[in-house]
Formats: structure tokens, C-alpha cells, sequence
């Protein structure tokens, strides 16, 4: 049987769906992903942007550089990816997507139960009390953010060195061992804690079907494989 058949055939027998997502479904919409050939990673250092000790370092520039970020994705739209997901939760009892992105597209989409592992841009967090909000500024320049109690704020997003969120964590456990299907999309699979749902939704008895345009880590302890953009094999297979 094609793979494609293969495909649907899952998803047509599936009553508990889950859904990992990466940077490789939003690069079709046109936003950088971190590790590819042209991944922001190989512009940046990490350890320059994205820690606790760069913020408090230079938070100028950590600042100007999510600006940056933020102006990118605002001019995103959701692609037929997204949009496919979407409209699959719409027909599944039981759906849960688990993204790695910090862009907001799944939502924009229409998506609705999404658990953001590593943080969303768009919101904000106060570096000295809990207060958190939603803030779609794409301020370009040197423009710092502040808290309402006067403090400094920044980005709520997940940095290296930092946990991931306990409750948002637990859910996605929960939703990957509970599924009776789990679809990989769009990620290296390299990334921990996350890339470790995969594994647990494979002894918890779940199928495991990845989209991605390339073999990733993780090809040897799945079910089925399709190769190519999300964008093109999402809407084909959610249509059907």
C-alpha cells in the first residue's frame, strides 16, 4: 500500500489524535527555522540571545532582536499546513497539538487546543513579579519593555537553560500517551525535553506518523513516514 494510503488509513481510524509541530511547518509560511541550512542558529549564538545570563547581560539587544523576530512573524500567515490542522481538530473527538513554535500561527489558523512548550513572542513576563500579558509590538530600534510595577520585563519565551512550563509539560504528556495516533510535523526531533513525546506516545501503544522533508532522528521508531512540506501532504490527507 502507498504511503499515502497508509496515511489515511490512520488518520481515518484514529479517535485520539496528538500532534507535535516544529519550526519546519512555519518555515513555509516564511519564518526562519533555528537549525536548518539557513537556520537563525548558524547567524547566532544562542548563548548571545536566547539565555537567562544574555538578558541580564544585554538586554538591549536580546530586546532588538525579538523585536526583530516579531516584526517577521506578524508578516506571516498561516499556511495550508496550519490550516489543515485546524480543520482536522474539527473532526476528531479527541485532539491535542503540542508545538515547539513560539509564533502563534496554529492559533491564527484556527487551531484551538495548543500547548506552546517553549512560550509564545508574543507574550511578555516581568522579570520581578508574576504579572504576564499579551503584547503584539513589533518596535524596531531600542526599545525596551516594562512592567507595570516599573520593573523590567521580558520575552515569554522559553530560553536555553530554563524548564519548560510544569502544566503545559504535563498536558502534552498526557495528551501523547492517551493518543491513539501521534503526527510528528516539521521537527528535527533533537530538541529535549520535547523531542522525548515521541518515544513515550510509541510504549504508551500510540502510531506514530511523521511529515517532514527530510529523514529525521526518529525515522527507525516510527510507523510511517511522508516526505515533503506539510503544506502540500496536511490538506491532501485532512481533505480525504
Amino acid at each position: 500500500m502507498p504511503a499515502i494510503e497508509s496515511a489515511r488509513a490512520l488518520l481515518k481510524n484514529a479517535k485520539n489524535i496528538a500532534v507535535l509541530t516544529g519550526a519546519g511547518i512555519s518555515a513555509e509560511s516564511g519564518i526562519p527555522t533555528f537549525r536548518g541550512a539557513s537556520g537563525l542558529w548558524k547567524q547566532f549564538r544562542p548563548e548571545e540571545l536566547a539565555t537567562p545570563e544574555a538578558f541580564a547581560r544585554d538586554p538591549q539587544t536580546v530586546w532588538e532582536w525579538y523585536h526583530w523576530r516579531r516584526k517577521l512573524i506578524a508578516g506571516a500567515k498561516p499556511n495550508a499546513g496550519h490550516l489543515a490542522l485546524a480543520r482536522l481538530e474539527q473532526g476528531i473527538p479527541e485532539f491535542t497539538l503540542v508545538t515547539q513554535n513560539v509564533d502563534g500561527l496554529h492559533q491564527a489558523a484556527g487551531s484551538k487546543a495548543v500547548l506552546e512548550l517553549h512560550g509564545s513572542i508574543w507574550t511578555v513576563r516581568c522579570t520581578q513579579c508574576p504579572h504576564e500579558w499579551m503584547d503584539r509590538g513589533t518596535a524596531e530600534g531600542r526599545q525596551l519593555l516594562y512592567c507595570r510595577c516599573g520593573a523590567l520585563a521580558r520575552p515569554g519565551v522559553v530560553w536555553f537553560g530554563e524548564v519548560l512550563p510544569p502544566d503545559i509539560w504535563r498536558e502534552a504528556e498526557e495528551a501523547v500517551k492517551s493518543c491513539d495516533l501521534l503526527l510528528v510535523i516539521g521537527t528535527s526531533a533533537v530538541v529535549y525535553p520535547a523531542a522525548g513525546l515521541v518515544p513515550l506516545a510509541r510504549s504508551s501503544g500510540a502510531r506514530v506518523m511523521e511529515i517532514n522533508i527530510e529523514r529525521s532522528p526518529i525515522a527507525n521508531i516510527i510507523d510511517l513516514q511522508l516526505t515533503g512540506q506539510a503544506g502540500h501532504l496536511l490538506p491532501e490527507l485532512v481533505e480525504e
